[in-house]
């Protein structure tokens, strides 16, 4: 049953681009927009778009559950 569960929860991922999931990762790990417009090179408002159209595309509301997507996805571990 699990595997089913694992399987549901990684599977939104693939509409990611590699940039999206990039940016969904140094997300659920804590880093702020500036931080992670620094380290890819970019403005702290493209984080911002990013951010905006990853909770659209993941169908989610808000960045907590954001961020459990991406733990259940194996992104980041605890």
């Amino acid at each position: 049953m699990s595997a089913v569960r694992d399987a549901i929860a990684v599977s939104p991922l693939k509409r990611l681009s590699a940039r999206e999931i990039q940016v969904l990762k140094m997300v659920a790990e804590g880093r702020t927009s500036k931080e992670i417009a620094r380290s890819l090179g970019v403005l702290p408002s493209t984080i911002d778009t990013y951010r905006s159209r990853l909770m659209a595309k993941l169908e989610v509301t808000d960045v907590p559950a954001l961020v459990r997507l991406a733990i259940r996805a194996g992104l980041i571990g605890l």
